[in-house]
């Protein structure tokens, strides 16, 4: 499956390379056209990243969000930036998102966030453990914008919740993202061998 992905700032469709908000590649200002475009080419599931909301909360692009989904109302569209609080889950499900993606909440607030698995459900949610592969094999997660080691290795965040039905995983070797260098596919492959209920 091919899930067609879109960075959002200020309404516009971005590129950034690696993470870094200096480095935007600008492609267009009108973010529905090009999903609907998805849409008119057989895709079923779509992605949007509020990169405005992850870097400032109080400037989630709601409104623009809710345009958004309700354009393409026929994708399950999964929703993620910044996400810190139940409240951001709840109110992006409410504009439409089929699921809500959560990364570095997931790994600082492991107890909060599970109590939004036992809420909203397995299926409203996905993890997103972004990666740093060091020199040893070791796939550390990065956490804020990928700034910070969390710590935390990718295998014991995924073991953390399981038992909460987890089902959903978003997984970025980081070194690679927005370098247009192409995918891990060794890292995915060994991903899914090892958990094959969990749809990577």
């Amino acid at each position: 499956m091919i899930i067609p992905a879109l960075d959002l700032i200020d309404g516009a469709v971005v590129l950034l390379h690696q993470g870094d908000y200096q480095t935007q590649r600008h492609y267009g200002v009108d973010p529905l056209l090009r999903l609907q475009d998805y849409l008119s080419q057989g895709d079923e599931v779509l992605h949007l990243v509020d990169l405005t909301g992850a870097r400032s909360p109080q400037a989630r692009q709601i409104p623009l969000l809710a345009r958004l989904l309700a354009g393409v109302a026929t994708a399950l569209v999964q929703v993620g930036g910044g996400i810190r609080s139940a409240a951001d889950v709840e109110s992006l499900l409410e504009a439409g998102a089929t699921r809500v993606v959560v990364g570095s909440t997931a790994v600082r607030q492991p107890q909060e966030v599970q109590r939004w698995f036992e809420r909203f459900g397995p299926d409203a949610l996905v993890l997103a453990l972004d990666v740093r592969i060091d020199d040893d094999g070791q796939r550390r997660v990065a956490i804020s914008g990928w700034q910070e080691d969390s710590g935390a290795m990718l295998e014991e965040v995924i073991a953390q919740y399981r038992p909460l039905g987890l089902k959903h995983v978003l997984c970025t070797d980081i070194s690679r993202d927005g370098t247009l260098a192409g995918s891990n596919v060794s890292l995915y492959r060994s991903l899914c061998d090892a958990w094959p209920d969990i749809a990577f």
